[in-house]
């Protein structure tokens, strides 16, 4: 297959926005009284979205809908302040958007993060390379896994599905992936493990992000 296209995760693939993320979510519990996580924790909660990641941070008897809604009003207010402290590319990443590039692949990216926030992270952090497409959680495009997002993408293109490589570090992605009939590639230098990323069906791992290039020869 000669591939045309490439989807990439933003959270965990191409950025590195766990602290941030985690530190946001942090200041809200302890704002409202409730108990914090530790960082690693939030490796495994992030990926489905603010409002599953509120939801799941808040002890199990406080998930009613209004306190939910209170703290995920108050995240996307701190977020939307520090979301850039620490945040920045994965080491490897510009290499391998370059090398793309070089190879005449379109880029587009795909995230469970706000529309909001997905186009301020890709406007402000990877300003250097031009992506076809960049698309958050809406009203208009509901969050992975489905594939409703990678779909819109591959029309907007104009390039079918089966000729997207598809990069992202969750179990999310990688069901995303097959849902949209895309090359399912876990990294594992984002925020799950292997064996989640081969679990939810993986095609192929790679350790650091020019191993890519070797599926374009």
């Amino acid at each position: 297959m000669r591939y045309r296209a490439v989807l990439l995760d933003l959270d965990g693939t191409l950025l590195d926005t766990l602290e941030d993320i985690s530190n946001a979510a942090n200041r809200v519990l302890s704002t409202q009284g409730f108990p914090t996580h530790p960082l690693d924790i939030y490796r495994e909660l992030i990926g489905e979205g603010a409002a599953r990641l509120i939801t799941r941070i808040l002890p199990k008897e406080k998930r009613d809908a209004d306190t939910v809604q209170t703290c995920l009003e108050a995240y996307l207010d701190d977020y939307g302040q520090n979301w850039n402290v620490k945040t920045k590319p994965y080491v490897g990443i510009p290499e391998m958007l370059d090398a793309l590039v070089a190879r005449g692949l379109k880029l587009a990216v795909l995230s469970n993060k706000p529309e909001e926030f997905t186009q301020k992270c890709v406007r402000e952090l990877l300003p250097n390379w031009t992506f076809d497409a960049v698309i958050g959680t809406s009203d208009r495009i509901p969050s992975k896994p489905s594939p409703v997002g990678a779909l819109d993408i591959a029309g907007r293109l104009s390039i079918s599905p089966e000729e997207f490589l598809y990069l992202g570090d969750t179990g999310i992605d990688m069901r995303t992936a097959i849902a949209a009939r895309m090359f399912a590639v876990g990294v594992l230098w984002g925020f799950r493990d292997r064996e989640e990323l081969q679990r939810e069906g993986a095609r192929i791992l790679i350790e650091q992000p020019l191993q890519i290039l070797g599926l374009l020869n």
